[in-house]
Order: C-alpha cells, then structure tokens, then sequence
C-alpha cells in the first residue's frame, strides 16, 4: 500500500507499507565520499534500542569518515530508513554541522523517482542526524563485478535514467560531483536510483566556504578534468563527463583513462586520448561511440550543455531495454525526453538473468538475491564461468537466461553447463537449446576479429600459400634427387651406363670365348 506523506523538511514523499528491512539487502547512501562498508546480518550487532526522536534505531550498518549509519524504523510513518549521524568528533569541527543540513536539505530538494530521497533532517540528544530513503538492492559496481560488462540496451536503460535523475537536479541547481557506478543503485525490481547527492553543490549558495579553490570532491577515475584542477568550476557538464565515463565503463568493462597514480591518470585525462568504446566492444555502434566521445571530451564548452540533448540523442539510438535484463522481474519504464518521467505501473520484461549466484571464490563478486521460478520454463540450469575478475562462478539460470546472455555476449563462449542438479558440466554449444546461439557468437568473433585485424584472413590464406610453396619445393627437391639418382642409375646401371658397357663386353667376349671352345673342340674332333 503507497500513501503520501510530508517529512519534517516539508517534501513529499511516497510510503510503502510493504517493505520489511529483514527481507532487505540494504544499500545505504551516504553524504559524504567515504564508502560506508555494510554489514549482513549475521555480523550486524545486537539490536539498538535507542531513540532519537521520530526513529527508532535497529542495528549499525556500516560507519564513513563523517557519520554512522544505521538501520531505523520511522515511528510516525513505520517505515525502514536509513539514519546517518554525524560523529561526535566531526560535529565539533567548525564548519561541519552547517554543512551536514545544508547537504541534507540540497538533497530533500530533489523528488524524483531515479533519484535516492532524504526524508529528514533533524538533531535530538545533541546528535544530528538525516533519514535517507532505505534502497532494496545493490550498485552497479556490484553487478559489474559479477558480469563484466552490461548489453548496449542495458547500459542505455540505466544512463537514461541517470540523465534524468541528473536533469532534475541540475534544474534544482544541484550538482551531484561524483557520478560513479559506486553511487547508481538497482533495486530488486530494477529501478535505477542515483544515490549520494551528498557532494552535491548548490550553485546559488553564496556560502562557498566549503568549496575552496584547490579543493576537489570526487572519484578520480570518473571526475572531469576541470573538477581536478578546481572544484568551483564545476557546472552540470561536469556531471555529464562523469556520467560518460560510466557509460563507456559499463559497455566496455574498461575505464577510457588509466593511470598508475591520481597525477599520471588526470595527465590522461588531460591528454584526451583513449581507445574508442566501438574497438572494445564491436555492439557498440558509430553514434553512439560519438555520444560516449561527446560526453567524455576534455574540454566542457564540447560535451552536451546539458541532460535535455543528452536524453534526446540516446533515445534517438532506439537501443534500450525497456527493463534490466540481468534482473528477474525487473520493472519496465520509460524516459520522458522533454519532462521527468512519472512512475509507471510494473511490466514483466522476459527474459531476465537470476542473479541467484554461488561463486567458487572468496570476495563479494556473488550476490545471492531470490527470485520465483515462471512457470513456463521450470528447469534450472547450473552455469559455469570465469568472470571479469578471473574468479570460477557457478550460477543458476533458465534456459531463457542464458539464451539471451548468449545473445548479449554476456556469458563468455567457454561457458559450461548442466541441465538439472546432476550430471558433467559440458559446453553451451552441445546443448540443443543453445547450439544454434553459440554458433552465431562463434561466427561473430570470427567476423569481429576480421575487422579488428583486416590482414587475418590475408595472412591466413598467406600461410597456405607458404605451405604449398614448402610442399612444392620438397616435391621438386625430392624430384630433383630422383633425378640425379636416375641419371646415375643411367650412366652406370642403364642403357648407356658403364656397368651395361662391361656387361656387354662380357656377354660380347662370353660368346666369342665360346665359339672359340666350339670351334676347337670342332677342328680336333675332325683330325681324328
């Protein structure tokens, strides 16, 4: 059941009396750039009973360089939510309080359905705290560990979305400054929420202090360049760059600019230069490679001026998918390219990957998410691969799934499998249902690698040529001693050789000698 309801900031927000944080694998946002690890809850310690004000808190989830956060039950609402306090320590700071609600209020600005909400901003018990929407679900960052890299339709899906959720934002003033798969967050039902506006930067805030020149907030690998160099020229292409950067991450499985330190890295991105996203990744097309470009160019007057053009020119590739692909049940939605998009009622979008994963590593690249089996195709597959972290997983799938991770290039072309709980893992092409699919991909690599390497098939036929020569050569080698051993046999065996001469001679001096004996023999024979 959704009702409306006011938080004490005054924004309105929408309440599900559904959601029951036993069932939820939470992903808690945060307002500042430290990552707040999160416990399960087997680790989480023993349940809290404090109270501060409207919340009730349950059990710690995780701690930043700035706050604690915790898993709290809103009392008037009875709703999860996650509550973030400021450390006693940072409160004492000058400075720190101010900014804390000031962030907390930027982000309560902000309703939209892409983007994470705060309810509330508050102090009791000489603690100030926030209440952050609770979010079902993981990052992005967390999926791209388990596969690699996402399908052209996926990757459009979740940046669509982003884009909107940054349009709304950016038409609030606020600028987000840390744009990361880290801070995009998937929901169980595959709703992309962008997360963590706690950088975010209030254009019209005359109050600067906290933005000095010389002072960067961010994550290197996706910041702009001009970011680096001084965070007050920061605007909302600032925000597209890094937005780009994703983008380019997730079709790819590789980030455009590498360095070994933060300084040889802005050096690169300084430089401009890096490998198209179409050479990494042949689904990716030449408009789209010029999006991603446009987004990513070093110098801002280049990039989009803004989400509007942004959103209008990737619809117009008319490549993405109406719902995630790599989630079962995810919901379907859409973008509107000239508003936000309101929230839509839910559609099924087959097929779906169930994320159900067992990993034969240690490390967090398996996550582990419930789902129901459709009716319609009741037999699990047990899938095996090796993913982009080199890690052995073994995952379970519909034969749908892995259809259309086939299709998607997401499963590698060595994968194996088993149909049912028993048997031996053999390869995906020997199974009927996914022959003719793993065909296709073969021929594809094929075919790519004729592009990437144009003299393939040059040097192929080359090397064939060589081999006949080689043939060609021994033969006539070969030829050539036979010939010289005939000659020989000739001169000294044959008709003309020497051996027949003396053998003639002697047949020849044989029969003479013989005669002679006759003759002989003939004239004694008479005289007596």
């Amino acid at each position: 059941m959704l009702r409306a309801s006011r938080s004490p900031l005054g924004e309105e927000c929408v309440v599900s009396d559904n959601q029951n944080p036993q069932n939820m694998a939470a992903t808690i946002v945060g307002l500042d750039n430290t990552a707040e690890p999160l416990l399960n809850h087997a680790e989480a310690a023993e349940p809290l009973k404090e109270v501060l004000g409207d919340f009730e808190l349950q059990r710690k989830l995780g701690q930043g360089g700035m706050a604690e956060v915790f898993l709290a039950r809103q009392v008037s609402l009875d709703r999860p939510v996650a509550l973030k306090l400021l450390s006693k320590e940072m409160a004492k700071k000058p400075g720190f309080v101010e900014r804390f609600i000031r962030e907390a209020r930027s982000m309560a600005k902000l309703d939209h359905p892409n983007a994470v909400k705060a309810y509330a901003v508050d102090c009791a018990h000489d603690r100030h705290f926030v209440a952050i929407e609770f979010v079902d679900g993981q990052s992005m960052q967390s999926w791209m560990d388990q596969l690699g890299k996402l399908s052209i339709g996926d990757a459009i899906h979740i940046v669509l979305r982003c884009a909107d959720a940054l349009r709304a934002a950016h038409g609030l003033s606020i600028i987000h400054r840390d744009i990361k798969p880290d801070n995009i967050l998937v929901t169980t039902k595959g709703v992309t929420k962008v997360s963590d506006f706690g950088l975010a930067k209030v254009v019209d805030d005359e109050d600067h202090s906290m933005t000095q020149i010389g002072t960067t907030l961010g994550t290197p690998s996706y910041m702009a360049p001009e970011q680096a160099r001084d965070a007050k020229t920061v605007d909302k292409r600032s925000d597209i760059y890094s937005l780009g950067v994703t983008l380019y991450y997730f079709v790819t499985g590789k980030l455009p600019f590498v360095g070994d330190t933060i300084v040889k890295l802005m050096q690169a991105k300084e430089a401009g230069t890096y490998v198209s996203a179409r050479k990494l990744n042949h689904e990716v097309s030449d408009k789209l490679d010029l999006i991603i470009g446009k987004m990513i160019e070093k110098e801002k007057k280049y990039r989009y001026a803004n989400c509007e053009e942004l959103i209008k020119d990737l619809k117009g590739l008319g490549r993405e998918n109406p719902a995630l692909s790599f989630i079962v049940g995810a919901e379907a939605s859409s973008v509107n390219q000239t508003a936000p998009a309101p929230a839509i009622a839910p559609t099924p979008a087959i097929p779906k990957v169930n994320p159900e994963v067992t990993s034969t590593a240690s490390g967090d690249s398996a996550v582990a998410t419930s789902a129901k089996l459709p009716a319609k195709d009741p037999t699990i597959w047990h899938v095996a691969f090796t993913n982009a972290k080199g890690q052995s997983v073994i995952t379970k799938m519909f034969a749908t799934q892995i259809q259309h991770m086939i299709k998607t290039e997401l499963l590698p072309l060595n994968t194996k499998a088993i149909r049912g709980e028993k048997g031996e893992f053999r390869p995906l092409e020997v199974y009927p249902e996914f022959k003719v699919l793993m065909k296709r991909r073969i021929a594809q690599e094929e075919s790519v690698q004729k592009r990437v390497d144009p003299m393939h098939d040059r040097r192929g036929n080359m090397q064939k040529i060589y081999a006949k020569i080689g043939t060609e050569t021994e033969t006539e080698t070969k030829q050539t001693k036979l010939s010289l051993f005939q000659w020989l046999r000739d001169k000294v065996v044959g008709k003309s050789g020497v051996l027949s001469s003396i053998t003639s001679l002697a047949l020849i001096g044989a029969v003479i000698y013989a005669l002679y004996l006759v003759f002989t023999f003939a004239a004694k024979f008479l005289a007596s």
